[in-house]
């Protein structure tokens, strides 16, 4: 069986003009600048202006452990965006702008997939508006300007060999780590150890869907080292025109979700409505001990013994009084067995679940899953709360997040790290919220252990300060701030024909 690539879908998509969707959502000419007929930026005027008495209705996309096998979370965030169209509503999505790094190293693109992307994909996937690019020149003008200052005589006596402040740039490549500035004699510098992280973040542009849906594109934080949310204020502005807005946060529901709810919802005094977890037959049974390549294959004992995991995702979002929707983002390989086991499970234990279809058929395939997430924002089931009152103590704080998204017996805080911590507390750092830095593999800090793990205790080996950003990063296990392609990067099946027209994204 074959099929058309992402990208050879979304080079058939028919877009409309972006002034076209602007107006459609109200913005005026002056509120825009084009770049090109299909993208726009929206001005910071009219990011900081709030026209609607009452926002919408905030409904939260997140999904179970990821899996080699794939989850399809912005796939179902694109076509849930597309199904509440489709049913007459005013909806719009907000997503993060995809990282050169990932679409390069493993993705190769995105941008959603199937007939639920959102256009033009080859663009969003491949540098964008720039500003990525612009967010990293501006960062690393900054550690300039810092080397040149030890350079110049150190005036403020900063210590060398503790400079938190590290380089940036949007690609995977581990041999930037840690690195050695300043090496090549006196006139090039003071040498010194330094380290890269890999940087995503962009400016807030308009763009569409394949159904023409709205879809605003701001910022790109990895949920497994950030916090996995696109910005505070795309997702305010979609929310004052638009009466639905469905977004996503990296990942699952204990990296991004946890992050989306403590920190960003915290921080702009959001309110989801609702939720989505995403899951599939093929990551089910990869939870349940199938090996990638024997996922063809018809395992319904791995399939029961992988809901486990979804089920930890379900109790995650109720952790913050959210009430779910299941769903089981199709594809072609389930068996009908297979996809009736989680569908029942689901309505045994009394949660909402639909089957998702929105690769395949766009909209049209997700239109049972909106019903469903409609049906919970008449019903105003949702009672949103934090799952901590961010003035606990750091400790106290890590501790609730770990046991209770988690599953986690306690945490173990290695000595440098709780002299991090007696430091940000003196500094008066301790009321911020909590950012974990952990594998995204895993419900535990060991990547290797899927499912539900049960038993384990999170060690925290070091913590950091994003004082602009409003957190603490607390680093859990063998995390990686910059991470390296594999054994064969995507990049290595992107081309580019005379035309330009480009191919190899997926």
């Amino acid at each position: 069986m074959s099929f058309m690539s992402d990208i050879e879908i979304a080079q058939q998509g028919k877009m409309q003009p972006i002034d076209r969707i602007a107006s459609a959502l109200g913005l005026s000419s002056d509120e825009i600048e084009l770049h090109g007929k299909y993208k726009a930026k929206i001005s910071m005027a009219r990011m900081l202006v709030r026209k609607k008495e009452q926002p919408g209705k905030l409904v939260l996309v997140t999904a179970i452990t990821p899996t080699p096998a794939g989850e399809g979370k912005s796939t179902t965030t694109i076509g849930l965006g597309m199904a509440l169209t489709r049913l007459g509503k005013n909806a719009a999505v907000a997503l993060r702008e995809p990282s050169l790094g990932p679409c390069f190293g493993v993705k190769g693109g995105a941008a959603g997939g199937g007939y639920s992307q959102v256009l033009p994909m080859e663009e969003i996937n491949l540098h964008f508006t720039g500003d990525i690019h612009a967010v990293t020149t501006a960062h690393n003008l900054l550690s300039a300007m810092l080397d040149n200052h030890l350079k110049q005589g150190n005036s403020l006596g900063i210590d060398t060999t503790r400079i938190a402040w590290k380089r940036v740039m949007d690609m995977n490549d581990r041999a930037l780590r840690n690195i050695v500035v300043g090496l090549g004699g006196s006139a090039n510098g003071i040498p010194r150890e330094d380290h890269f992280m890999i940087s995503v973040a962009s400016e807030a542009n308009l763009v569409q869907t394949l159904e023409n849906t709205s879809a605003f594109i701001h910022g790109g934080p990895f949920a497994n080292i950030a916090h996995g949310c696109n910005s505070v204020s795309a997702t305010s502005l979609a929310l004052d025109m638009a009466d639905i807005v469905v977004t996503e946060a990296g990942f699952a529901s204990d990296l991004g979700a946890e992050k989306f709810c403590n920190i960003k919802c915290r921080a702009a005094g959001l309110k989801p409505d609702a939720a989505v977890v995403v899951a599939t037959v093929r990551a089910l049974k990869m939870h349940g001990g199938v090996a990638k390549h024997n996922l063809e294959s018809e395992n319904t004992n791995a399939v029961k013994e992988g809901l486990e995991n979804l089920d930890k995702h379900i109790e995650n979002m109720g952790n913050f009084g959210l009430e779910p929707v299941v769903a089981i983002n199709v594809f072609p390989t389930d068996t009908p067995e297979e996809l009736r086991l989680v569908k029942e499970h689901c309505e045994r234990r009394g949660t909402r679940v639909a089957i998702s279809e929105v690769w395949a058929k766009g909209g049209e395939g997700g239109e049972a899953l909106a019903k469903e997430v409609l049906a919970i924002l008449d019903s105003e089931s949702s009672h949103f709360e934090y799952l901590y009152d961010e003035k606990l103590p750091i400790v106290d704080k890590i501790e609730r997040i770990a046991t209770m998204m988690y599953g986690a017996d306690g945490v173990d805080i290695l000595p440098a790290a709780a002299k991090q911590i007696q430091k940000f507390t003196e500094q008066g750092y301790d009321k911020l919220p909590i950012c974990v830095a952990k594998t995204q593999n895993s419900l535990s800090d060991d990547a290797t252990l899927r499912g539900r793990p049960r038993g384990f205790r999170v060690t925290v080996r070091e913590l950091s300060l994003s004082a602009g950003a409003g957190f603490l990063v607390a680093y859990a296990g063998n995390i990686m701030t910059m991470p390296g392609l594999p054994k064969r990067p995507a990049a290595a099946g992107i081309d580019i024909d005379d035309s330009g027209r480009i191919s190899g994204l997926f």
